[in-house]
């Protein structure tokens, strides 16, 4: 509350009409405050400025202040709206969000674009209450809220009977999903009630927890992230009751369903099914209570999150489906979708003599979709092959059938909730044909830069460049309209048009998806060397396109060979192309929803389907038609740090998402003309004191009356303009000038006041002031003479004294860091106990504190040294200068930049790559290869072609040495005459390597170090490290 004072505080007290005519609002002020008052106060004067306090008070409760109010307070707390910055800098920019954010005021403007930080905690601002004070307030009468974003655009669409759309875009992690609930929850609460649209309100929020366990997931940013794009209109017939909806959905990850990266889950529904599933409903559907027995959940070894309640959220989905009118039957199948995708990852695949994939084990397969076992078997091990009237099985390698059943279950999951979606259309749709207006709510991922930025990345940042692309279209348009409604001169704004960004990726025939697609179509050896190939080809010009091939000296040394670079409107970005290229017993199915999800698909069609890419694109067009049809709203949400932790604001972490929403260019296009317009009416009530002829009541015309008020300021012609409504002023600096006069007068009639109600009761009290003064010396000689006896009526107030003295040198001196163990302030005897008492806290508060800033990724790193330290402290001489070298995912970049070699080792499915350097078991001779991890095996490599193969069944041990040398043995059963027996390398990552090998193969008990000497390989010192063979033919290291 306090925070909010501070904002609100600069309340125009002149518009309190009890402080003006005080004698005759008489009659109002005893009503309120009751007749016996008068008395208390002795004078009427004292009462009308103690009222005149209190509805201060009142009004600051209510929130009943306007953004020019706030103008006063911009030092302490900011300013409401960035347009009415001094300076448009991305400094100043940072700055006011930084200061409002400390105070908890985590909402801002930028004209009527809202932005929002994520303060990571609850804030009391989303109450009924909250919501009322919002109703049917003008935009900027009241503090920027997301209540007074909704509320705008209600009212603007009952008054106008349009349609209106509100963007809300943002990071992972930054409270778009949140946001969008509660827009949801304000128009459920504040637009009119009857029993049908409570049915409709309902099944609108109870959509929100089906489509997030079936769409959302923990990632390392966010434990509710929503993995696809939403927009949902909300539809109003002409008495502003909302009476039906409609729901689309856009590029769902369907990856997740397969693959999720460590510290990362599945989508929410696989662990609510299995954690809070009935028994009856497991024993039925063949799942076991246990996360921990499904591949597709295991992956990011996080299945339990502190954070989320599976249980719980269950029973909120069960209830939800319920809500939305989808029967007993269909969620029984829908739930038989789910088990089967789980069962489906739990297939394994073995080999045969010829390296081909067998399905030995199909226990799994009778439980998938009631398809024929047999079939699904044969559908999963060989690929049909038609040569006219003929049909050819080439059986596939353990690879090709691994990636086949992951196929499989994402094509279902993502065919399973775009039904979903349909059915939710379904329960929400209303048939009524009268006219009905809608406000759109469009949640979609923002701009994504990360490390290696993959086809998804592409896609989404597409989006955003289109939406850019809108974004800038439409508020230039807002700004054009308003400026020729008010006669006011348009004047050209320059902002950087992103339609050459746009055609570059979606241009017919010549654009990067064009070029995609016919890469996909075309016959022969195409991969995706050859599409970077075409890309250089097509668009090698292009002022925004550069690959290794075409970039200039000094930019190739940031460009891999099978990267290619977009500069976007917010940035550079790279892009890597290795993976970019890439029914019939679906449709036999017996599950009804299966059935009905692939019933649209033609078995014997032989046309290729249209891509991921050009699937987006043209949906991503008709999204752009149905918003350019409506008026536009923006909500821009911001993280305000990585660790997810209440009060940190992690500027660098801003600054990167400021750039990536546009914010700076929105923030130029909307003070381009002029930063500030009003109504002439409210300017007018507001400055009307400043000006002797416009005080106390101005009987004119307001836009004359404003004419009169500016002209008296000292107003230069080209700082204002006068509109057919409204006041149009240029520059801030003018408004600051015209609210900081404002305020001056405010408080000077004040002290006029406060001196008329004080006049002739001020005391004489400098004898007084001296007897006080004179009476305090004593008691603290006293109290110091007598401060080591017990506490008495002598010393009490000196001690008193002692400990707020050392309490608050204690708080300015306090240890920054754990480390820190000899800045505690020593301190007074009577403080010996409570001092260490506090010692102790604060360094349980550090360190917890510094636990909780630990991010997923340092976690990990720690558990993998963790482990590190448990095969290798005091065992290996050199463990020690290790410790402080951080693991990476991957060492492939080391390893060679050649593609050819890229695409071998992609397509291997690595989990972990290093160069290594391989001894021949006959003379030693030493030659550089690629070693790399999978799920199952180890791999030599040379260049593009595979030397060695090493499942980890048959690796029976690992052999290292207890000094400095990096040497390992692999000690390999050669039970199969193709191995080649034990395996001898040099590595410079040696417990790096060995940790990570550890984790994939689980052979943490396989490492075994010896004391100097192993078999084949001598150990000795020299002048320089060295490695050849020695006159009795074993290897010798030199040390």
């Amino acid at each position: 509350m306090q925070n909010r004072l501070v904002e609100f505080f600069p309340l125009c007290l002149l518009n309190v009409p009890l402080f003006w005519a005080p004698r005759v609002h008489l009659h109002s002020v005893l009503c309120l405050v009751g007749a016996s008052a008068l008395v208390n106060y002795g004078n009427l004067d004292s009462l009308v400025v103690h009222f005149a306090a209190l509805r201060l008070i009142q009004l600051v409760a209510q929130g009943q202040l306007d953004m020019e109010g706030a103008l006063t307070a911009r030092d302490r707390v900011g300013i409401q709206d960035f347009v009415l910055l001094d300076e448009t800098t991305e400094a100043a920019f940072l700055s006011n969000l930084k200061k409002r954010f400390s105070k908890d005021l985590i909402y801002t403007y930028i004209g009527t674009l809202l932005v929002s930080v994520n303060p990571y905690k609850e804030l009391d601002i989303y109450n009924k209450k909250q919501m009322e004070v919002y109703m049917g307030v003008n935009f900027f009468e009241l503090p920027p809220h997301i209540y007074a974003l909704a509320d705008n655009a209600y009212q603007t669409m009952l008054t106008e009977y349009n349609n209106h759309f509100i963007l809300i875009s943002g990071e992972s992690g930054a409270g778009k999903t949140e946001a969008s609930k509660k827009i949801l929850q304000y128009y459920a609460v504040t637009c009119p009630s009857t029993t049908l649209l409570n049915t409709v309100r309902d099944k609108m929020l109870m959509s929100n927890p089906v489509l997030e366990a079936f769409g959302n997931a923990k990632t390392l940013k966010n434990d509710n992230s929503s993995r696809f794009g939403k927009y949902m209109d909300i539809q109003f017939d002409s008495q502003g009751d909302a009476v039906g909806g409609h729901i689309l959905n856009y590029l769902l990850e369907k990856s997740r369903v397969v693959h999720q990266n460590h510290g990362e889950r599945n989508f929410h529904i696989f662990y609510q099914l299995v954690e809070g599933g009935e028994d009856d409903l497991l024993h039925e559907l063949g799942l076991e209570k246990d996360a921990q027995h499904y591949n597709y959940l295991t992956q990011g070894e996080c299945a339990i999150v502190s954070s989320i309640n599976d249980r719980n959220d269950w029973k909120t989905v069960k209830n939800a489906l319920q809500i939305i009118n989808i029967d007993e039957i269909n969620t029984n199948h829908l739930f038989g979708i789910v088990a089967s995708v789980l069962h489906l990852g739990n297939v394994q695949f073995d080999s045969d003599s010829k390296g081909h994939a067998l399905l030995n084990n199909n226990t799994e397969l009778r439980w998938l979709l009631g398809v024929d076992a047999q079939s699904l078997q044969e559908g999963l091990t060989y690929r049909k092959i038609e040569a006219r009237t003929d049909q050819v099985l080439s059986p596939f390698t353990i690879d090709h059938a691994i990636y086949a059943r992951d196929a499989l279950a994402k094509a279902i999951y993502g065919q399973t909730f775009t039904w979903l979606v349909n059915r939710i259309n379904e329960s929400m749709e209303n048939k009524d044909p009268s006219r009905k207006t809608v406000i759109g709510l469009l949640d979609i991922y923002g701009f994504e830069v990360f490390y290696v930025n993959s086809f998804e990345q592409f896609c989404i940042n597409y989006c955003n460049e289109k939406l850019q692309q809108l974004f800038i279209q439409l508020t230039l348009k807002a700004e054009q309209e308003e400026y020729e409604a008010e006669d006011i001169e348009w004047e050209p704004v320059q902002f950087f048009n992103n339609k050459i960004i746009c055609d570059l990726v979606e241009e017919r025939h010549r654009g990067i998806i064009s070029i995609l697609d016919e890469e996909c179509l075309r016959p022969g050896d195409a991969t995706d060397l050859t599409f970077l190939e075409r890309l250089e080809d097509k668009m090698g010009n292009h002022p925004h396109f550069v690959t290794h091939k075409l970039a200039d000296k000094m930019t190739r040394k940031t460009l891999e060979r099978g990267d290619f670079r977009l500069l976007h409107y917010a940035g550079e970005v790279t892009y890597c192309v290795v993976g970019k290229r890439n029914q019939n017993l679906i449709c036999q199915s017996k599950n009804a929803i299966v059935r009905e999800c692939f019933a649209t698909v033609d078995p014997d069609s032989r046309r290729r389907p249209e891509t991921v890419a050009t699937q987006f694109k043209s949906s991503l067009l008709k999204l752009t038609e149905i918003l350019m049809a409506k008026e536009a709203w923006y909500i821009r949400c911001l993280k305000s740090n990585e660790s997810k932790q209440p009060g940190q604001f992690d500027e660098a972490l801003i600054r990167h998402q400021v750039k990536y929403l546009g914010l700076m260019e929105h923030l130029r296009v909307r003070r381009a003309g002029f930063a500030y317009r009003r109504k002439y009416d409210v300017f007018l009530k507001r400055y009307k004191p400043l000006c002797p002829a416009t005080w106390p009541h101005w009987r004119g015309v307001p836009a004359d009356g404003v004419e009169v008020l500016v002209q008296h300021l000292g107003y230069l012609p080209y700082e204002y303009k006068m509109g057919r409504t409204k006041i149009f002023i240029r520059h801030p600096r003018t408004l600051y000038a015209t609210e900081d006069a404002y305020e001056k007068c405010k408080h000077e009639l004040g002290k006029i006041i406060t001196r008329c109600t004080q006049r002739g009761s001020r005391p004489n009290t400098k004898v007084t002031e001296q007897k006080e003064n004179s009476e305090s010396r004593r008691k603290f000689i006293k109290g110091y003479m007598t401060r080591g006896q017990a506490k008495c009526t002598d010393n009490s107030e000196y001690l008193a004294f002692v400990r707020q003295n050392y309490l608050n040198r204690l708080k300015n001196t306090l240890p920054k860091t754990v480390l820190d163990k000899t800045t505690w302030q020593s301190p007074p005897a009577v403080l010996t106990e409570t001092s260490e008492l506090l010692r102790k806290l604060h360094y349980r508060l550090m360190v917890r504190k510094y636990v909780r800033g630990i991010t997923p990724q340092r976690k990990a790193q720690f558990q993998l040294k963790l482990l590190t330290s448990s095969i290798f402290k005091g065992k290996k001489e050199s463990y020690p200068q290790s410790v402080a070298q951080p693991f990476v995912d991957t060492r492939i970049k080391e390893i060679t930049s050649n593609q050819t070699q890229l695409t071998v080792l992609y397509s291997v499915f690595l989990q972990y790559s290093i160069p290594v350097i391989k001894y021949d078991r006959k003379g030693f001779k030493p030659r550089p290869r690629q070693l790399i991890l999978t799920q199952t095996a180890a791999y030599v490599i040379e260049e593009a072609k595979i030397k060695q193969r090493v499942l980890y069944t048959s690796l029976k041990g690992i052999s290292v040495s207890n000094l400095t040398d990096s040497i390992i043995v692999f000690h390999i059963t050669c039970e199969d005459p193709k191995q080649k027996g034990d395996l001898v390398m040099q590595c410079d990552h040696l417990f790096e390597f060995l940790t990570k090998l550890c984790v994939i193969a689980n052979k943490q008990n396989a490492i075994e170090i010896q004391a100097g000497k192993e078999s084949a390989v001598d150990f000795t010192t020299g002048q320089e490290p060295m490695v050849y063979k020695a006159k009795n033919g074993h290897l010798m290291v030199v040390r």
